[in-house]
């Protein structure tokens, strides 16, 4: 994620990786020689300013541009809306571990460094394999330069997060029956451990929830029609301004576009997606603090 200071004018008016005029760059060359095609068929051979009905293209251009600003509008709102219930439920995440970290270390006892270490590693670990499984990779995580022997390989092939919380389970139900947790003290951990996997599954619910493909490829199309005929209209208000001005108004609407395309999935590796890595460095360093 891409942490800059957005108050400083300076930095915020430099291009950067994400830019989307990095990307659009030749989409805008196309369309400035596009628009200059247009105006100069208009000013040599085409003179459809002397037509009636082209006179009142301008208008037709004000209608539709009111109409596609509120589709852009509610298109930016939901992908944003995505993006920051992503943003809540990580930060749940953080404090459901902080939560049950700072319970174990009450309840656990100060001896027992063996289940104070097992448990500090797999809070820590949780979030990091939840990041890896909702960006899809099959990578392998090394766990630890010195591997605990209670903690087994995961299977790849299955749900990893779940398998974690299965381990931290198994492991306070162990200690419950060794007579190292009361049965109320296995409720009031039980209590957190299950928010773990209700946040995993309301991350997935975004991840494979995407945007309607229907909606998102109508508001490409009507972008594109709109701006293919604008210089129709403003060749013949604007004359030669009409070039840099088809431009512009190409590079806000795309932008808006391409922007809400990549927040609408906060889970991905983008610069505007969420910093998973740093909260999940966070968690890792909160856990082993508090159960050291």
């Amino acid at each position: 994620m891409n942490t800059s200071d957005a108050n400083n004018w300076v930095r915020a008016l430099a291009l950067h990786k994400s830019d989307t005029f990095r990307k659009l760059v030749p989409a805008l060359f196309a369309m400035g020689g596009y628009a200059a095609a247009v105006w100069y068929l208009e000013v040599r051979y085409l003179h459809l300013s002397k037509a009636s009905l082209i006179t009142n293209v301008p208008v037709m251009h004000g209608l539709l541009g009111f109409a596609i600003s509120m589709l852009l509008v509610f298109r930016t709102n939901t992908a944003y809306d995505r993006w920051w219930e992503g943003r809540k439920l990580w930060g749940q995440l953080v404090n459901a571990s902080r939560n049950l970290a700072v319970k174990l270390s009450v309840i656990l006892a100060r001896d027992d460094a063996s289940a104070r270490d097992f448990f500090t590693r797999l809070i820590g670990l949780f979030p990091r394999e939840l990041k890896q499984h909702l960006q899809l990779e099959k990578t392998r995580l090394a766990l630890d330069e010195a591997p605990h022997p209670e903690i087994p390989d995961f299977d790849r092939s299955k749900h990893v997060p779940a398998q974690i919380v299965q381990l931290m389970q198994q492991r306070l139900f162990r200690l419950q029956r060794d007579g190292k947790l009361s049965g109320e003290e296995l409720i009031v951990l039980n209590s957190e451990m299950v928010q773990f996997l209700d946040i995993c599954g309301a991350c997935e619910r975004i991840k494979n929830t995407p945007i309607p493909y229907s909606y998102s490829s109508f508001i490409k199309k009507f972008i594109l029609i709109y701006v293919l005929s604008l210089p129709f209209g403003l060749s013949i208000t604007l004359g030669v301004l009409s070039i840099p001005v088809v431009v512009l108004v190409f590079y806000v609407m795309a932008s808006l576009e391409l922007i809400a395309e990549e927040i609408e999935d906060p889970f991905g590796k983008d610069d505007n997606d969420l910093p998973m890595e740093r909260l999940s460095s966070i968690i890792q360093a909160n856990a082993a603090e508090l159960l050291s």
